[in-house]
């Protein structure tokens, strides 16, 4: 919603302002296309040439995330929550053998199942289930599997933001390959430096376009998606980062409404919900759950 908003206000300020300094849109509108074929054909190739076929992928699925907004919303880091607390509580009073069907098979678990957006998100469900696992397997120090989660939190962080390096690349290159736009319009306009004033003012003026086009998409298009995307990136990060807090302070023995509130603590100012809230719905969750 917001990127269509800014897109608007951007070409309206701008080619508002253009107009009302009496700039007329002939020379604009008879370049821009041949200008844009060099523009986007040039980034474009350079972009497949430095980047693979997942990152290529996961780049043009950042323009719907940035359309979307972020994937986690308030009411989901109250369920990721309330589905932490059932997992160390029935690891707590019942042990982790409890909990082997449901770390085993979470898309038939009435415990993941319960929460339908969360299970429907393998990654995770898989960074919930691989670390319960290895606490099944007596791999229980706080320590040891902070440093685990720390890590592993870090490779997919690295994973997740190569496209928007890869974005923020691009913009960074546009205004060059604006610049290469250009100079190929002034070599048109010096092989026909016998025409007429007019003429080679007309060219010379089609030639800018390019240096304009470079600029205008770096700098208000294509640098603002990265922007954006990176911040929804940051934002979505923190949600995989509660399940490490709530499991590492469950291991350093804290009851599960100390780790549950250790968790609560750890969610972004503006989608955490307040204690009160949290145990309402932590009473409110089916009996056999709870």
């Amino acid at each position: 919603m917001f990127l269509f908003i800014g897109l608007i206000v951007v070409f309206v300020m701008v080619f508002g302002g253009f107009m009302m300094a009496g700039g007329k849109f002939d020379i604009i509108l008879h370049a821009a296309p041949h200008e844009l074929i060099t523009i986007f054909g040039g980034s474009l190739g350079a972009f497949i040439i430095a980047n693979s076929t997942r990152v290529m992928k996961q780049s043009a699925a950042a323009f719907g995330k940035v359309i979307k907004g972020p994937t986690w919303k308030a009411e989901d880091y109250k369920d990721l929550l309330c589905l932490m607390f059932i997992l160390v509580k029935t690891i707590r009073s019942k042990g982790v053998v409890a909990v082997e069907a449901h770390i085993e098979n979470p898309h038939e678990s009435k415990i993941f199942q319960n929460f339908p957006k969360i299970a429907h998100d393998h990654h995770v469900v898989d960074f919930i289930c691989d670390y319960v696992r290895m606490m099944t397997m007596n791999f229980e120090d706080p320590n040891q599997m902070e440093d685990a989660m720390n890590a592993d939190l870090e490779k997919h962080h690295k994973e997740e933001h190569e496209a928007q390096h890869a974005l923020q690349t691009m913009a960074d290159g546009l205004p060059a390959i604006g610049i290469v736009a250009a100079v190929l319009g002034i070599i048109k306009t010096m092989a026909s430096i016998s025409e007429p004033v007019e003429i080679l003012g007309a060219m010379v003026g089609g030639a800018l376009v390019g240096t304009f086009l470079g600029i205008f998409l770096s700098y208000l298009m294509i640098a603002p998606v990265a922007g954006r995307y990176n911040q929804i990136l940051f934002e979505d990060g923190h949600f995989m980062n509660l399940v490490k807090v709530i499991l590492v302070g469950h291991l350093q023995g804290n009851a599960p409404q100390i780790s549950v509130e250790l968790g609560r603590r750890a969610v972004p100012g503006h989608l955490m919900c307040s204690f009160i809230e949290l145990e309402e719905a932590i009473a409110n969750l089916p009996p056999d759950l709870s």
